[in-house]
């Protein structure tokens, strides 16, 4: 891990000493300058940044680098599909998932509010597409050498779905009937993000901002009031464009698009995401879709879930729901943009 200031307030016009003696003067006490710094390194295969608001205390500063590796790691050693010996990796190698397995609150956590999102969506968010993911070449298991036949694809895709997996809240548990592979991979780091939020407010701070791969959380502002404005990127493998700038005030902020992670083969191109309707690699003019929410857990499921239904039903879902999203459509002269009603407060420029 790395931290660092990152950029320090308007710089004094009289120099510490001065501001000292007026404060002693005027009976008032000094108050520590308060600077943004930087902690940053590499998660779940991807890098986080994290922005603090505090004044110069290195020690401090390390802890909370510290305290963050830990709250990354025990995310990672839930949730990870990745780890053989991930508590998630642990259920899917079980042969008798019909029997309640205990789980971990936060691994119950994060599997109810993806039930939640599979209902509401209609099942275009599904943890279970596991499987279909991995025949495709995304997740564990190396890319296949030949686009995946339909007979297998068909096999797979019938076994899967979100109803068939159960949970118990008490004690936590989850069963499946037929056996089940779980893939948390869009919804898990949206939940690390709220984990680190959650740990950096437990420790006084009331001003942060916690990036992980893209996905975002904020509280309280930069030093001096600003807000913070984060940048919707546009949807192009060549280079890093900025779309639109927002402001999303304490909330959470996560995108999904189709443009950075897939593959081409046969002159086609196959995205990560995969509709849990028929088993494919989406296709459709959605480049991006970006949601604002709450929680990052919740904006960064409910992304996944649009970019998989399109927009046409997606803006309807996010309309009627009063849910905050924007949407990056290909078309004909470019790219074009539309969001929905609730979208429209964040908007900077």
């Amino acid at each position: 891990m790395t931290f660092g200031m990152t950029r320090p307030v308007r710089a004094a016009l009289a120099s510490v000493l001065t501001a000292l003696a007026l404060a002693a003067l005027a009976g008032c006490s000094f108050e520590p300058e308060q600077k943004v710094w930087e902690i940053s390194g590499p998660v779940f295969g991807t890098q986080y940044h994290i922005n603090v608001v505090m004044e110069d205390d290195q020690d401090r500063l390390k802890a909370l680098s510290e305290g963050i590796e830990k709250v990354l790691e025990t995310v990672d050693a839930s949730m990870s599909t990745w780890r053989e010996d991930s508590e998630l990796s642990r259920f899917n190698r079980l042969q008798n998932q019909d029997q309640w397995t205990e789980i971990s609150p936060a691994l119950y956590q994060v599997l109810a509010r993806g039930q939640e999102i599979s209902e509401l969506t209609d099942g275009a968010f599904d943890v279970t597409i596991g499987p279909v993911v991995n025949l495709w070449g995304f997740g564990p298991d190396a890319r296949p050498e030949e686009i995946p036949a339909g007979e297998a694809l068909a096999a797979l895709l019938a076994a899967t779905g979100h109803e068939k997996l159960e949970l118990r809240p008490d004690p936590p548990s989850v069963r499946a009937q037929p056996r089940q592979y779980v893939d948390l991979s869009a919804i898990a780091k949206g939940y690390a993000v709220d984990a680190v939020a959650r740990f950096l407010a437990s420790e006084g701070l009331s001003s942060f901002l916690v990036e992980i791969g893209g996905e975002v959380s904020v509280q309280g502002r930069k030093p001096g009031g600003d807000v913070w404005r984060l940048a919707i990127e546009e949807p192009v493998t060549d280079r890093r464009q900025v779309n639109r700038v927002v402001a999303i005030g304490d909330r959470a902020m996560a995108t999904s698009g189709d443009y950075r992670n897939y593959y081409e083969s046969e002159g086609r191109r196959f995205s990560h995401t995969i509709d849990p309707e028929d088993g494919m690699p989406i296709d459709h003019r959605l480049a991006s879709v970006t949601v604002i929410a709450e929680d990052c857990m919740t904006a960064d499921a409910l992304a996944t879930a649009f970019n998989v239904m399109g927009p046409e039903k997606a803006r309807a879902l996010a309309t009627q729901e009063n849910i905050a999203a924007y949407f990056i459509v290909r078309g004909d002269n470019g790219f074009e943009t539309d969001y929905s009603p609730a979208f429209s407060s964040f908007l900077t420029q």
